[in-house]
């Protein structure tokens, strides 16, 4: 029987991520930190269902590389407004591996004016990874915002493990 907000964490070339859940699908996945180490460790929770468990063996193969979409992963979006809704969603589409740009998604949703807000929806993303925030770069290629732990470091790995062009090399000159 599934237990309603249940949490695990699990390795990942990025570090130790965790996934909650409740009986809608992913509530939130949490990216490397202190408090994510903490967590009921996959192996040491029973009763993780089959869809999550499908969603982490995702999350970790996008991590390790592989164009793996992530859209079959159902999100529990019960509390997150419309606007937002429609940005993850649009945000999902962005393979693995390229990225696009706060304005590229404004304009997806039918906001031409609306990179910022974009922005600060991707700001509040329950479900990085999931939902590839990682992926939405300034207009001008520049990695901006970020508020995961790690910040910036953490979003440029992030890029790097994928292969996004672009991101794989040391930058010399900022």
């Amino acid at each position: 029987m599934e237990m309603h907000g249940s949490i695990v964490a699990f390795d990942t070339r990025l570090g130790t991520c965790a996934v909650r859940w409740t009986d809608a699908g992913v509530a939130s996945v949490r990216l490397p930190s202190p408090r994510t180490a903490a967590l009921p460790r996959l192996g040491e929770t029973a009763n993780v269902p089959a869809a999550i468990l499908e969603a982490i063996d995702g999350i970790v193969a996008v991590l390790d590389g592989a164009a793996i979409d992530l859209r079959f992963v159902a999100l529990a979006e019960g509390g997150i407004e419309r606007f937002g809704r429609d940005v993850y969603a649009a945000t999902r589409t962005i393979p693995a591996g390229s990225i696009a740009t706060y304005g590229d998604i404004a304009r997806a949703i039918g906001r031409l004016d609306g990179a910022r807000e974009v922005g600060a929806a991707l700001a509040r993303n329950p479900f990085p990874i999931i939902v590839p925030c990682h992926r939405v770069v300034g207009a001008n290629g520049k990695l901006t915002g970020f508020s995961a732990p790690g910040g910036l470091a953490t979003k440029r790995r992030m890029l790097e493990l994928e292969g996004a062009p672009g991101y794989g090399q040391q930058v010399l000159f900022g």
